[in-house]
């Protein structure tokens, strides 16, 4: 969903009192934006996120609670809120982590200035945000940074031939219509599919199911 309102509202979370002052100076210079909070550790960032509900949460992932236990929380919330995760360095496995965990952007603190501002509006007109530019594609940046080495084939988890074909067509982007289109069938068989690969795969969304699906190369020689 596209932000409308005229401002930005933003938490900021950072065990860093310094940095902190110098995001929100930072913030300030920009009459489009507003820090409504701040936390410096993890649980008050949890809390402060469910109390305020602000458009953006900026995320320090080295705090204490880990970033990660407090995005993990959040990510239980019926309306998670859209988190931007700071961080010194982050590795591939990371980098995925964060997104399954419903993180919407991941930046450098050693980005240049302009780097944070363009991804906290572009996270919060509903984009997702990695490094130094926008991300339209999900699943396509999940399946390039698994990039999985050929190996040999891995167990298919008792899924039907359908049911790898159905895979093949989410790693591939294609909505529930696209794929009955594409295989002649109706969109509730597609579903009915859908329902039976979460169950098998222990999965609860398509983004998990791309995930598993490239980590176990299950289509591999499909």
């Amino acid at each position: 969903m596209e932000h409308s309102s005229s401002h930005i509202r933003i938490l900021l979370a950072d065990d860093h009192a310094i940095l902190r002052d110098g995001l929100k100076k930072l913030l300030a210079s920009s009459p489009d934006f507003e820090v409504v909070g701040e936390a410096a550790d993890g649980e008050r960032a949890v809390k402060l996120a469910r109390e305020l509900k602000p458009d953006i949460l900026l995320l320090d992932l080295a705090m204490r609670p880990s970033g990660f236990d407090a995005l993990k929380a959040l990510s239980q919330d019926p309306s998670p809120v859209a988190t931007i995760v700071l961080t010194a360095a982050i590795e591939k496995q990371q980098v995925i982590d964060v997104l399954l965990l419903g993180g919407r952007g991941i930046v450098l603190k050693e980005s240049a200035t302009a780097v944070l501002l363009k991804a906290i509006r572009a996270v919060a007109n509903g984009q997702y945000w990695v490094g130094s530019e926008s991300v339209g594609d999900l699943v396509k940046l999940l399946r390039d940074l698994q990039a999985p080495a050929k190996t040999h084939p891995q167990p298919r988890f008792g899924l039907t031939p359908r049911e790898l074909q159905v895979i093949s067509s989410i790693l591939a982007g294609y909505t529930n219509k696209e794929i009955a289109t594409q295989y002649n069938i109706s969109e509730d068989t597609v579903k009915h599919h859908l329902t039976n690969i979460f169950d098998k795969l222990g999965v609860s969304t398509r983004l998990e199911l791309a995930t598993f699906a490239m980590s176990h190369r299950i289509l591999e020689n499909k």
